[in-house]
């Protein structure tokens, strides 16, 4: 009993829902002429590592698919010690300011007198803030887009946004932002699905993830660099150390250097998942920092909030955070030492010890931080190059389709819909139009404000690589629900499942009840789930089989629900012949159906690919 009322430790204070996956990395080519850290040297060369995805707002016990900026943390164990990769699902930040972060999470998080709002910034306290600090505007752009409400963890692009160093053996330094490439391409949910399967399913990534890796359908992420020389700093219209702002792929191209594969599934979520602690400053010699200001404030403040959650700062022994390789100090005590150490000298600059353990110098390996020549006064304050609020929130505005367009004004009017602070609405697409006047009288009419004065920046450029209708779509893991009766068309069916099997589609077969349904030929197959503990949310896509059930009018209303819904959300539809004449389905933009259609296994993997048919009336 005393064990178990000690059992929790304290959450973290952002990322508190989360999960982890391990894995390895594996480098493309060598990168020896921008960098020396050690696990980028040489093509082939692999590393093992370890991945925790995570949502932002939400406390621990929130759900996976609320709006929200999404997180990952990779750490990469290597010879020369762990280096910790940090990233977020948007090239931007909320803040240019490292002492601005408590503010902003304060103004997101639920509030303080009654703990509410949970996992959402649909209230007046974030959307004050974001209406009086100009530089939030642009995250939350991005954050009311698609990119809000990803489909899936393995389906997540991420970006470092601060700017790091590589530094090469000849000490050149290179400036280097990094960002993760899914090999499935970026994909979304729709707002309506989102927001249902918080309540359906609130582990909905977390299953998707895992279920993935059991399967053997292992995540793979590409990492790529964009590079700047030192020289060409000001070469571009932004500042390039501002978080608040993407280096465009177009005028910066990203260089993809390597792979990472998630092939194992944590075993214990607590000592795996909850007690992992990632750092910035976690590097290796090769790899250093600029002096971007919100970087600066990370790499103080992460060690310090890790060692308050785990209790010690020896939390770096915990055997998730532990360097694969040997490591010596002179640190020997506080809470929870594991290594037992039976030395007796424990400083530097000792004859007793030989002068071990010591500082190992460059020229053996040891790290070197990268000497940058400053001159001129050292203030806190904000460089005027950072003040250009409304310039890529335009551009990145400019380069969605229209689709693009109408998710983000949905998701504007459905947040600030909430806020009941007519000031605060008012103020935002007062903001609002200097990204675009269209959008902001949009939102106004929807919200119950006045149509703003003025009108957007006079910005015409756009990027496709900002829009998502450029990611690559595949069928593989897409999940298809096959809604089927008895007295299916046994050889048809076990054809089409087959085909989708080999294309490496997920298939969860949703019948009247669990155990099994017949053919009219004796085929039989595995019911998966029941229409009572399944729902069309789950589901990427629909293969609609029909059949006879025992309660004809209840199955034939639950397939038609199911169906509805795939279809008012542009997912594709595959139908059997057996369905085509119990069930009264449109024809229409990527509904395919069997009939006397030789081809209908291929045509329908390629409309899974698709994954939505905005073209569909």
């Amino acid at each position: 009993m005393s064990h178990f009322v000690h059992e929790e430790i304290p959450e973290r204070i952002v990322h508190a829902r989360g999960y982890s996956a391990h894995g390895e990395f594996e480098c493309y080519q060598s990168m020896k002429h921008v960098t020396k850290a050690c696990f980028l040297q040489e093509a082939g060369k692999k590393t093992p590592l370890t991945t925790r995805f995570s949502t932002v707002q939400g406390p621990k016990g929130s759900y996976d698919t609320a709006r929200d900026l999404r997180c990952q943390g990779v750490k990469l164990y290597t010879e020369e010690g762990n280096v910790d990769l940090t990233t977020i699902a948007m090239p931007v930040l909320i803040n240019q300011d490292a002492m601005k972060f408590p503010d902003a999470m304060h103004a997101y998080q639920s509030k303080q007198d009654d703990d509410i709002p949970t996992a959402t910034g649909a209230h007046d306290r974030f959307w004050d803030y974001v209406a009086n600090n100009p530089e939030a505007l642009h995250m939350v752009q991005w954050i009311m887009s698609d990119r809000g409400i990803l489909r899936s963890y393995r389906m997540m692009e991420s970006w470092s946004i601060n700017t790091y160093l590589f530094v090469n053996e000849q000490g050149v330094a290179t400036f280097m932002r990094y960002v993760w490439k899914p090999v499935l391409g970026a994909h979304s949910l729709l707002q309506d699905e989102a927001i249902k399967l918080g309540g359906i399913d609130p582990d909905f990534h977390r299953k998707d993830l895992r279920e993935a890796i059991d399967r053997g359908a292992y995540p793979e992420y590409e990492l790529g660099v964009q590079l700047i020389p030192m020289e060409d700093e000001f070469k571009y219209d932004f500042d390039i150390l501002d978080p608040a702002k993407f280096w465009p792929e177009e005028l910066i191209p990203v260089q993809r250097i390597g792979k990472m594969t998630l092939n194992r599934n944590i075993d214990n979520y607590f000592t795996e998942s909850e007690q992992v602690a990632f750092n910035p400053a976690n590097v290796v010699p090769g790899i250093d920092f600029s002096n971007d200001p919100v970087l600066q404030g990370r790499l103080m403040a992460y060690r310090d909030a890790q060692q308050h959650r785990l209790g010690s700062a020896n939390y770096v022994e915990l055997p998730i955070n532990k360097p694969l390789c040997p490591f010596h100090n002179n640190q020997r005590r506080g809470y929870m030492r594991q290594r037992i150490d039976v030395d007796q000298v424990n400083y530097h600059e000792n004859s007793l010890a030989n002068n071990t353990p010591y500082t190992v110098p460059p020229e053996e390996g040891g790290y070197e931080s990268y000497p940058e020549k400053v001159d001129g006064y050292k203030i806190r304050a904000r460089s005027e190059s950072f003040k250009d609020y409304f310039s890529q929130p335009r551009i990145f505005w400019n380069s969605m389709t229209p689709v693009e367009k109408q998710h983000t004004i949905e998701a504007f009017s459905y947040q600030l819909g909430k806020v009941k602070s007519e000031s605060v609405r008012q103020q935002n697409v007062d903001q609002l139009v200097n990204v675009d006047q269209e959008l902001a009288y949009i939102v106004a009419d929807n919200i119950g404000v006045d149509r703003p004065k003025g009108t957007h920046v006079p910005i015409s450029t756009r990027y496709p690589s900002l829009s998502q209708a450029n990611t690559p779509r595949y069928a593989y893991t897409q999940t298809v629900g096959v809604l089927i009766g008895n007295g299916f068309n046994g050889k048809e069916v076990t054809t089409v499942l087959n085909y989708l099997q080999q294309n490496g589609v997920f298939i969860k077969r949703v019948s009247e009840q669990l155990g099994t349904v017949t053919g009219a030929d004796g085929t039989k197959l595995k019911v998966d789930e029941t229409f009572l503990t399944s729902s069309p949310y789950l589901f990427d896509s629909l293969y609609v089989v029909g059949g006879s059930s025992r309660n004809e009018a209840k199955f034939h209303q639950d397939v038609m629900s199911f169906i509805r819904v795939a279809f008012s959300h542009y997912k594709p539809i595959g139908v059997a012949t057996t369905a085509q004449s119990q069930f009264q389905i449109k024809s229409a933009a990527g509904v395919v159906f069997a009939g006397n259609n030789p081809n209908f296994g291929k045509d329908f993997v390629s409309a899974i690919a698709q994954q939505r048919f905005w073209n569909r009336t």
